[in-house]
């Protein structure tokens, strides 16, 4: 999914592109794309642009007499612009397309990738209700240490939570929140009312520069094109997507704990103090066979390969 860094650069991109643009109109592909029906969609077309605002990870078009058009990209939503005149700017042939957004200098396209289709739109009518859409999080880049300990502490969730409800912090997801945590050196299931004064010192560091960094490497990417190479899983993070690839810090395994259609990465070495964390599939499936160390995970290992394909015998 889009996060902070990622909706950040597409909202530059666009502002380059649209701020002061004419919407002409928007062609839906997709039905299930809108969820509002007041005010009525059509109530944009011919409104020019005057706002662009990051909500969490909703990017938010603010048009003339108050009309704001409220982008949420879910996990697999995509934007892509195509210039006025463009042949690609008229055809949503095919099953990943959902809408597009037609200004006066060219086209935002709008994909989503799969079969489960949870991009949404909503239009909506003035600040006040442009504010029932904002799930409250606190927005970690303006926030001073105090506020963001404040904010962790409130409740004992493990670390990973506390980063990606929305509630909380805006505009942290699964992948960046794996980074922060092994730039801070924390284990994912630490909780937060146990965490010191100096680990949530370390982590409020690690969230700022994290997000901040990968913002302006994205821009660097982007350069002065459209954004195309949105993706969580991305050559240079250092654990998410890192199943079993080596540390960059100290060479070791990235280990990870997969549940429904996330997983968390992380070195055990590094932030778990070599403990490794139980895979809930798997850890129930092995029960007390499922190793609590990654030397002992080595020895389990080897004695289950051992038992797969027994050596010969002299």
């Amino acid at each position: 999914m889009p996060e902070l860094p990622d909706v950040t650069v597409y909202i530059e991109a666009l502002g380059k592109r649209v701020l002061g643009q004419t919407l002409e109109r928007v062609r839906l592909v997709s039905p299930f794309l809108l969820r509002t029906a007041e005010p009525p969609l059509e109530t944009a077309f011919g409104r020019k642009v005057l706002a662009l605002r990051r909500m969490g990870k909703r990017i938010c078009i603010g048009l003339e007499n108050e009309i704001w058009l409220v982008l949420h990209l879910m996990i697999a939503g995509r934007l892509h612009w195509h210039e006025r005149g463009s042949a690609q700017a008229v055809k949503l042939m095919g099953k990943q397309y959902l809408a597009a957004l037609e200004f006066s200098t060219g086209t935002v396209v709008w994909t989503e990738a799969g079969s489960k289709k949870r991009a949404s739109l909503h239009v909506v009518n003035g600040e006040g209700e442009l504010r029932k859409l904002d799930r409250g999080g606190v927005d970690v880049l303006q926030a001073s240490l105090a506020e963001f300990a404040s904010i962790l502490r409130s409740e004992n969730h493990t670390l990973k939570r506390a980063l990606t409800d929305p509630r909380w912090f805006s505009g942290i997801g699964n992948a960046y929140s794996d980074e922060i945590l092994f730039a801070a050196k924390l284990s994912p299931i630490a909780l937060t009312k146990k965490l010191r004064d100096e680990e949530v010192a370390r982590l409020f560091e690690a969230v700022r520069g994290t997000l901040t960094e990968w913002a302006e490497r994205l821009r660097r990417e982007a350069g002065d094109k459209f954004p195309e190479k949105v993706t969580a899983f991305r050559p240079e993070m250092a654990v998410h997507g890192k199943f079993r690839q080596e540390c960059v810090r100290c060479g070791g395994k990235i280990q990870r704990i997969k549940y429904a259609e996330n997983e968390t990465d992380y070195c055990p070495a590094c932030q778990t103090g070599g403990r490794l964390l139980a895979d809930r599939a798997l850890s129930r499936l092995l029960r007390e066979d499922w190793p609590r160390s990654l030397d002992e995970m080595e020895m389990k290992m080897s004695g289950w390969k051992d038992a797969v394909n027994p050596g010969k015998l002299d």
